[in-house]
């Protein structure tokens, strides 16, 4: 097994990269194909300007994520068949010893080591790309500081979290995998309570919607649908992009609706009401607690997997670690867990865009129309110059929202028949 194992792990890395960038350029392709002239479909929907913008922003992003697939493939390869990742771990535990904390140490910096080589990418699409397009009003010292930010928020959470982990581990015996689990469930709902409050103000102002009609008109809104909120809240997306969203955070009484500046120029009052249904609608229909629940019983597949993994020597030994302790067994299921998941990828955006039309159909219901969602719908794509026309597979792949096509379809159909 020991000799097989790097050759099945090559396999596995070689064909998702093959998968990726077959998938771009198929994308790529069946877009250009289009760049002639706006679709019938779309011609009540985008001018030929912002469409012909909307066909060079799409070929350029597909372009760029084949070389961040590239790079990304060579750096994994390097790093699980080079030996830097054993001869890091000795480094580690002969310095600092065989500690938790030791162990922990190496895990972080580990983590933190693997992202670094893909800083130059991240900076190039924000300052190159989206700067191209119009998207980027960041400047290079906010960029930075996000990233700071970033690494010492890891560093005051993700380090704990880690010790707690491997403490777990070396506290409840062959049972480890479900106490880890416990308590990384915890963590994350824990965290759906305080980042709202405590962690996302460190990235962005947050301030109350002003009186005036459009804070009436949602909170009527609010009322009609039973929708608790504590407070509606604009945020200054636009000191970073000029892309635009809406969402909910928090529970119960934590619960706040949060526009982005960017969106409330964008769109009409009618318009932003038929978005903030569209949200209430997922909350309504329980789909967070469907997304949590099907997240948990995920991780809980992987971390008993984990277990398993563990106490084979060949799973060590095929990287050139030395058997016995759960830090490398961690650490290696987080590098190529990936590989396995990707290929589930259409299965789970199939049921997430199956829950962006329930949504839809919400919203249509509780504004008694589906128009002012369509016209919402469309005002997003173009400004976000939006792939109006992604090839099948790559939709599949990479979508978890449906076209803006197929939404305005089924909210036609909605229209037409009884909302359900």
């Amino acid at each position: 097994m020991v000799t097989i194992v790097p050759w099945i792990v090559l396999g596995l890395v070689l064909a998702k990269c093959a998968a990726q960038l077959w998938l771009d350029h198929l994308n790529r392709q069946y877009v250009l194909a289009h760049a002639n002239a706006v679709p019938a479909a779309f011609k009540d929907i985008i001018d030929e300007p912002t469409y012909a913008k909307s066909m060079k922003y799409t070929p350029a992003k597909d372009r760029l994520s084949q070389i961040e697939t590239s790079y990304d493939t060579v750096l994994l390869l390097l790093v699980l068949f080079s030996g830097v990742l054993p001869w890091g771990y000795r480094l580690f535990t002969s310095w600092l010893g065989p500690s938790v904390w030791a162990n922990a140490a190496f895990l972080f910096t580990t983590g933190v080591g693997l992202a670094l080589p893909g800083l130059p990418l991240e900076w190039y699409h924000q300052f190159r790309l989206e700067e191209r397009f119009g998207f980027n009003t960041t400047t290079q010292k906010l960029w930075w500081l996000d990233r700071l930010k970033g690494l010492l928020l890891g560093l005051a959470l993700g380090y704990p979290l880690l010790v707690l982990v491997l403490k777990l581990v070396a506290w409840t015996g062959g049972w480890w995998w479900l106490w880890v689990w416990g308590a990384l469930l915890a963590f994350q709902l824990l965290m759906l309570v305080l980042a709202p409050v405590l962690i996302l103000p460190l990235f962005n102002k947050f301030t109350p919607l002003p009186e005036g009609s459009l804070r009436q008109r949602l909170f009527n809104l609010a009322a009609r649908t039973r929708f608790q909120a504590r407070s509606i809240q604009v945020m200054d997306s636009s000191k970073r992009s000029r892309h635009s969203n809406a969402f909910f955070t928090g529970f119960g009484g934590f619960r706040k609706i949060v526009l982005f500046d960017t969106l409330i120029q964008q769109l009409a009052e009618p318009e932003l009401e038929a978005v903030l249904a569209h949200e209430i609608g997922h909350f309504k229909k329980k789909h967070i607690p469907k997304t949590l629940l099907l997240s948990a019983l995920g991780s809980l597949a992987g971390f008993y997997v984990i277990f398993l993994l563990a106490k084979q020597e060949w799973f060590y030994r095929a990287f050139g670690f030395t058997p016995g302790a759960i830090a490398p067994a961690l650490l290696l299921f987080g590098l190529l867990s990936g590989l396995v998941t990707f290929w589930f990828s259409p299965l789970a955006h199939w049921w997430s865009r199956g829950h962006e039309f329930q949504a839809d159909a919400f919203a249509a219901r509780v504004m008694n129309e589906p128009h002012p969602l369509i016209s919402a719908l469309r005002k997003l794509n173009e400004k976000n110059l939006s792939n109006l026309t992604p090839h099948p597979a790559y939709s599949r792949f990479y979508y978890s929202h449906p076209t803006l096509l197929e939404r305005e379809r089924a909210l036609h159909a909605y229209a037409s028949g009884p909302l359900v």
